[in-house]
């Protein structure tokens, strides 16, 4: 959840951002070419609309970066992956818990850019805080209309939704302010995701018991990527990306066993007003291969990188890395999601992925790192 992998830039799979055509015509106009300097300046008088723009574009470029707005993409999954562990078909509750952890991920980026503000300005000065391009009052306001904006959203789901929302904001806030830096911060950490997965449950069903073994795993994953993410500046960790990597194999094989399903009775008493409960259509082998190819994505881009940062623990490795594991959760959310017996779900988690991808080429995104 939010924060946990924050303050590096690296710029991993973002690529590089190209050159803005307006600068070809800055440079020509430098070598003296009247006329195009003249095409370039604006009318005697009239409005200057392009420095306008461009400090709306600037502003809100350093708000992107604050947000790391291609991490999110990483978030509706959670909620996904809870409702077809807790048995039921996305629902309207289903679209308010993602709205709700939505927010209360963006808090977290907010708070721990704002929380670590002293810290940035000595090791990542470009960092839209120490750089002056946010205030450190405008980014602690955003993250606390972002919580409550999230316990908001929780509470329209249902008081079970609010009941573990609370608990999921507090773990925010207490991992950003408090225990980042001490031995309890990945275990706050992946408490955070293993509770957003059981937001999605509990907005959707009403309960949480049946998608505890899902959100044991995912926590698990996020425990492995924040261990590493806490040397992602100085480098040098061994073992790090070594234990990652060992956790990967484990989720991998768990992850793909068939999850346990609710008897048919308790599928079929749908609370009213909620989502209709999933049918076991006798799709079981096909549910068990989508999970097994979908385990062996999520394999594939977790391993790799942490494998690199295991034989040189250098900082950029270090940072693939993290950014890997990042991008990994989403194939893992895909996995438990067909696990519990969802392929329509697990496919549209899948999506999620190229959509991200897609999203961060755009040429505003480029500079935008999602760690």
């Amino acid at each position: 959840m939010p924060g946990s992998l924050s303050p590096a830039d690296s710029p991993g799979p973002l690529g590089a951002s190209r050159a803005p055509t307006a600068g070809r015509a800055a440079v020509t106009a430098s070598a003296g070419t009247d006329r195009a300097a003249d095409a370039a300046a604006p009318p005697a008088g009239g409005p200057r609309t392009a420095p306008v723009r461009s400090a709306r574009s600037a502003r809100a470029g350093a708000w992107a970066e604050l947000l790391r707005l291609p991490a999110l993409f990483t978030v509706p999954g959670d909620a996904l992956a809870g409702a077809a562990a807790a048995g039921t078909r996305p629902g309207r509750r289903t679209l308010l818990a993602i709205g709700s952890s939505l927010c209360l991920y963006e808090a977290g980026m907010a708070l721990n850019d704002w929380a670590d503000r002293a810290e940035d300005a000595v090791e990542r000065p470009h960092r839209p805080i120490p750089s002056g391009r946010i205030r450190p009052a405008a980014a602690l306001t955003a993250a606390c209309g972002l919580t409550g904006a999230g316990l908001a959203l929780a509470a329209a789901a249902g008081r079970p939704a609010l009941t573990v929302a609370a608990p999921l904001a507090a773990s925010v806030w207490a991992y950003d302010l408090a225990l980042k830096h001490t031995p309890a911060g990945p275990a706050a950490m992946a408490a955070a995701r293993g509770l957003d997965l059981l937001l999605g449950a509990a907005a959707t069903s009403g309960g949480t018991r049946t998608a505890l073994p899902s959100a044991a795993l995912l926590g698990s994953h996020t425990l492995a990527v924040t261990a590493v993410s806490r040397k992602e500046t100085t480098g040098g960790s061994v073992l790090a990306p070594l234990g990652a990597l060992a956790t990967t194999g484990v989720l991998t094989r768990l992850a793909a066993r068939r999850g346990t399903r609710l008897p048919a009775g308790r599928r079929a008493a749908a609370a009213p007003g909620l989502p209709g409960p999933i049918r076991d259509t006798g799709g079981r082998g096909s549910a068990d291969a989508l999970a097994t190819a979908l385990g062996a994505a999520y394999a594939a881009t977790a391993a790799r990188p942490y494998f690199h940062a295991a034989l040189n623990p250098s900082p950029p490795l270090t940072q693939r890395a993290v950014g890997g594991g990042i991008r990994a959760t989403i194939p893992l959310q895909a996995t438990l999601a067909a696990r519990a017996g969802a392929p329509a779900t697990a496919l549209l988690i899948a999506a999620l992925a190229p959509a991200g991808r897609l999203f961060a080429k755009r040429a505003a995104m480029r500079k935008v790192s999602i760690t």
